[in-house]
Formats: C-alpha cells, structure tokens, sequence
C-alpha cells in the first residue's frame, strides 16, 4: 500500500510498511515488535534503526527484512553495518546474512561492512556470497586469501587421493 505526498528512503514513493511506533504494539500497517509479527515486512532503514537505538531484540531480523524488501544497497548497507557491530552475537549473525543477501541481491558491498565482516569466523554466508556475486576487483585480499586457500587445499586433498602412497622401504 503506498502512501500519498511522501518519499521513502530509496527516493521514491514509500510504503506504509515497517511504519510502527516505539511502543511494540505495531498498528494495522506496521511490524509488531514484541510478537513479531510482520517484521517480514519491514523495507523502511529508519525503522530498523530506530529499533536498534530502542534495543529491540528482533532487530537482526528486521534487519534481513529490509534487505530483501529495499531496492537501494546503498540505504540498506549502512544498517547491516549496525548489525554486523552489534554487541549481541544472533544479531551480529543475522547481520552476516543480510550481507550475504545484499551481495546475492545487488551484487554490492561497502568499505564498512568488509571490515566489520573480517573480525567473523571466516567461511560464512557472507563470505561465500560476497565471492560468488561481487566482482572480485572490489574484494579486500583477506577474502581472497580465504577462498584461495581453500580451492588449494581442496586441490591438494584431490590429487592425494588420486596418487597411491608407496610404501617406506
């Protein structure tokens, strides 16, 4: 449902979607904090981070909501980032799998979440999508080295098992 005479995020039209009050209640067209309840909705980066700055604990899953409802990486990429520095470990981990959707989506990633993505145990979502959908030109050498290093170990353990050992002696 679009609203009339005002602009969303992104520069077009907005919806009237992720439009709920501070309270948790949620009206008819917002998401419901303390339920749940149409976060799966949310496509407004001022409604996330308004949860974060309220310390909702469903923020995370806002948080791939508006990646997967927001057209413009640039609007959502910042708030990833919020999630990625996120003192709480579930949504630092559904802050990796927005950016794995941004680089599936949009084939797009910034300088902030990269960094923030390096301090992460390495071979997550994020990693193997950012490698698999961003051109590899825009990649730090950290993601490079992780996924280099692993074709060669899987290249080594192949020809392994390809040569018989021979014996000792």
């Amino acid at each position: 449902m679009k609203t009339t005479g005002g602009e969303g995020a992104a520069g077009g039209e907005g919806t009237t979607r992720g439009a709920g009050p501070g309270d948790g209640a949620g009206p008819a067209g917002g998401p419901d904090w303390r339920s749940g309840s149409r976060l799966n909705e949310v496509d407004r980066p001022e409604v996330v981070l308004a949860a974060f700055a309220r310390g909702e604990p469903k923020a995370g899953v806002a948080v791939i909501a508006l990646v997967l409802n927001h057209g413009d990486p640039e609007a959502v990429l910042p708030v990833v980032a919020r999630a990625l520095e996120s003192a709480d470990r579930e949504v630092r981990r559904q802050g990796v799998i927005a950016l794995a959707h941004v680089a599936r989506l949009h084939r797009a990633v910034d300088r902030r979440c990269l960094e923030l993505l390096r301090g992460c145990p390495r071979g997550n979502e994020a990693d193997d999508d950012l490698w698999c959908f961003v051109p590899h030109r825009e990649l730090p050498l950290w993601l490079w080295r992780h996924h280099l290093g692993e074709r060669l170990g899987e290249r080594l353990r192949w020809l392994r098992r390809l040569r018989p050992r021979r014996p000792l002696g």
